[in-house]
């Protein structure tokens, strides 16, 4: 009795606190206006008590790695001193041929010249890059050497520059050296690279916060990429000035990358179910599984994606929106990018690298395209079904960011009732109704599962285990129309 009245006296002052907090995202719910259950602080015990608790045959540790974040409105203007600040002498600056005209690039070159910082300019970055393409931007480094990198775009042109400042500083490397595991040879990075500077115009890929980069490998037609904290960008610059130029598809397609970021990460494996056990702290992955600190980013992201998101998309120019969802965006990378994503981002890389005719409205691009984050978007329905059974009450707290009420959610319903909301949501954002609308049928589910097998690296991190080949294609199956 004791112990539940200091619980309801715990629950009732975090519900103060909730009322009288300001609008800081870091120290208060105000976005989410989100109230405190007993429920909600049990399953906090719970899975507490489920990290405290370690095998010898899997981590027993978790460890953070995130970017310096520096937000607000025009804030792009300081980056020339930041480079002077690092004694910077040539800075190579990366972007795309969308944003070279744009405001925010603009903005980088104007701060550049007033601080007198000596810079290069490449700014062909591929939207959704494939090993050529890097391959292209690290010639470019390497002929230049510069001693620090600007990033300004989405997450192509983030993961671009993580890519160039990594493979300039190891000559010698072959592409597929740092490239996970089995597709690469998942090597350690154990120089120390040049600082690379992130200035994201997307609410989505939250690349400005994480050690990921992210290509299309043609010859497997497939995704991979690069994952360690080495690469993580020294600086994340967020202006919301530089996502003002966004079309509304793009806004959606950002915002569904932010979306899965949150809920993969916060019902991913918990960290110390995850094997094996790293020899050398170096080999521990960045994508370690769920863990108490990036839960708390995840879910305040998740809160944010659903009440921002359909704003921002019915109206770009809501800037309290766009805002919040710049937020969103970083806050799920800092959450992701230390608890990983699994099983809507393994079959995603397929979905995209198999596509060869459809090209999604709003995308200024010559080549096919699915957006990353309508990729990840698409499963996710059948994903979170299928998943529910090993974590119910992480599905249940899920789904009551949509709305739901947990009181009436049985934990043998929690995935039917996630992957509704899921869909209704998407389904008013304009989302694509499933692979079916890419145009996709059920004969390449095959080559749909052949393609999402090697992604081992997100996979495993589902949170009963890695699925079968026959769980994959059941999923992709479920996919083919969502609503």
């Amino acid at each position: 009795m004791a112990a539940a009245a200091s619980r309801s006296n715990v629950v009732k002052l975090l519900g103060m606190l909730q009322a009288g907090s300001n609008s800081c995202p870091c120290h208060s719910h105000a976005h989410s206006h989100f109230a405190p259950t007993a429920a909600t602080f049990n399953n906090m015990l719970k899975y507490g008590r489920n990290y405290a608790s370690v095998q010898d045959s899997t981590d027993y540790a978790f460890e953070m790695a995130a970017s310096n974040i520096r937000f607000g409105p025009g804030v792009t203007s300081e980056v020339g001193q930041d480079l002077n600040n690092l004694h910077a002498k040539k800075v190579a600056v990366y972007t795309d041929a969308n944003i070279a005209q744009l405001h925010p690039l603009k903005a980088v070159i104007q701060s550049l010249e007033q601080n007198n910082v000596n810079y290069v300019l490449y700014d062909t970055v591929r939207v959704e890059p494939t090993d050529s393409s890097f391959k292209s931007a690290i010639d470019f480094a390497r002929t230049h050497a510069p001693d620090a990198f600007v990033a300004v775009g989405g997450g192509s042109v983030m993961d671009t520059a993580k890519a160039a400042s990594l493979y300039s500083a190891h000559p010698e490397a072959d592409l597929l050296d740092f490239v996970n595991a089995p597709i690469g040879k998942g090597l350690p990075i154990r120089k120390a690279l040049k600082p690379l500077i992130a200035i994201p115009t997307t609410a989505g890929t939250g690349s400005e916060t994480t050690g990921t980069a992210i290509f299309d490998y043609e010859p497997l037609k497939t995704k991979t990429g690069i994952a360690h904290r080495a690469l993580k960008p020294l600086l994340g610059i967020v202006d919301p000035l530089n996502t003002r130029s966004m079309p509304s598809e793009v806004h959606a397609a950002s915002g569904l990358d932010v979306l899965c970021h949150s809920l993969e990460s916060y019902t991913a494996l918990p960290y110390n179910q995850r094997s094996p056990r790293p020899k050398d702290p170096i080999e521990r992955p960045a994508y370690q599984g769920s863990n108490p600190i990036s839960d708390v980013w995840s879910l305040h992201a998740l809160r944010m994606v659903v009440k921002y998101l359909p704003r921002a998309v019915k109206d770009p120019s809501d800037f309290e929106a766009q805002s919040q969802m710049l937020l969103a965006a970083t806050f799920a990378g800092i959450g992701f990018g230390n608890a990983g994503v699994h099983l809507c981002h393994g079959l995603s890389y397929p979905i995209s690298g198999l596509n060869k005719t459809y090209k999604h409205p709003g995308y200024n691009v010559e080549h096919a395209i699915v957006p990353h984050g309508v990729s990840v978007a698409l499963t996710a329905p059948s994903v979170f079904r299928f998943t529910a059974a090993a974590c119910p009450d992480r599905h249940i707290d899920a789904a009551a960011a949509f709305g739901a009420d947990p009181a009436y959610i049985k934990a043998s319903m929690a995935g039917e009732v996630l992957a509704e909301k899921l869909t209704r949501f998407f389904e008013d954002l304009g989302v694509p109704n499933g692979l079916g609308a890419l145009g996709y049928d059920s004969s390449y589910i095959p080559a749909l599962v052949e393609g999402a097998l090697p992604q081992h690296r997100v996979t495993k991190l589902a949170p009963a285990g890695e699925p079968a080949a026959e769980q994959l294609a059941s999923i992709f199956e479920k996919s083919m129309s969502n609503y």
